[in-house]
């Protein structure tokens, strides 16, 4: 099993997600490195709140992780599959996208039982 991910410091998080959120601002695309670290350490904060087994997220190229309760996926195709960009799981996961608007907008793909993450977003909350 692949070892889990860990959260970020807050202080590298709140300095990553200033710059992201500046650039956006600006009208240019956030810095890869600030995209990764923002990607990594939400899906380890999911990993935190949601722990299990029955739903893969993948936000490529950075990560992919397993997480919420259910049927222990272990090799092939996952039973439930949520897939977006790193832009996009860091608006979901700050708060800034709901899920239903990303699901709306195209934004992201979620196919099977469980795959619904509107319970356990934000991340940002609690």
């Amino acid at each position: 099993m692949p070892a889990r991910l860990r959260p970020a410091p807050a202080a590298e998080v709140a300095a990553a997600l200033a710059r992201a959120e500046a650039a956006v601002h600006a009208g240019d695309a956030a810095e890869r490195a600030d995209l990764k670290l923002l990607t990594k350490h939400y899906l380890a904060v999911l990993e935190e709140r949601a722990p299990g087994h029955s739903v893969e997220v993948r936000v490529p190229p950075f990560a992919a992780v397993q997480v919420v309760p259910g049927v222990r996926h272990t090799r092939g195709t996952p039973p439930a599959v949520v897939e977006t960009d790193a832009a996009t799981w860091i608006a979901l996961a700050s708060g800034a996208l709901t899920w239903a608007q990303a699901e709306a907008d195209g934004r992201v793909r979620a196919s099977g039982e469980r795959a619904d993450l509107s319970p356990y977003l934000p991340l940002t909350a609690g």
